[in-house]
């Protein structure tokens, strides 16, 4: 069966990658909930968190704390909130977090709706973010 979260972890389909390691691969939501918004994904397919290894799970904190961070430079957010929705609530069938930047007065309850995004992607801004997150997090390292 093909798995979209593998073929985004590992470059099979097109994608964003703002960082990677050997272990998961860092990517913009093409839908994202605010400019920022980034999927990290294992790269060996993994469905549910308790199938981590130690080590694709230290990874896959050690990216959020990373992004994060940059997050926090380029976009100045009142918060950042990181998330993994399992089981049912899984639609990629895929491990992944989100990690998203959060602004007062928005009504995250809105990310758990499936006709949160009308708009049409802007694809020269998820470009421009990707590169400008990138610039960050290589300065970081």
């Amino acid at each position: 069966m093909r798995c979209l979260g593998c073929h985004l972890a590992n470059q099979k389909e097109p994608a964003y990658i703002v960082f990677e390691d050997d272990f998961v691969c860092c990517i913009l939501d093409h839908e994202p909930y605010n400019d920022g918004h980034v999927l990290i994904l294992p790269k060996k397919h993994i469905r549910y968190i308790d199938e981590l290894d130690e080590t694709a799970g230290h990874s896959l904190l050690a990216a959020a704390a990373t992004i994060s961070k940059a997050i926090k430079i380029l976009f100045a957010p009142d918060g950042i909130s990181v998330i993994q929705n399992g089981g049912d609530f899984d639609e990629m069938t895929h491990f992944h977090m989100h990690v998203v930047p959060r602004y007062k007065n928005q009504n995250f309850a809105e990310f758990y709706l499936d006709n949160q995004h009308n708009e049409a992607v802007d694809e020269k801004k998820l470009e421009e973010i990707s590169r400008d997150l990138i610039e960050v997090i290589t300065k970081l390292s």
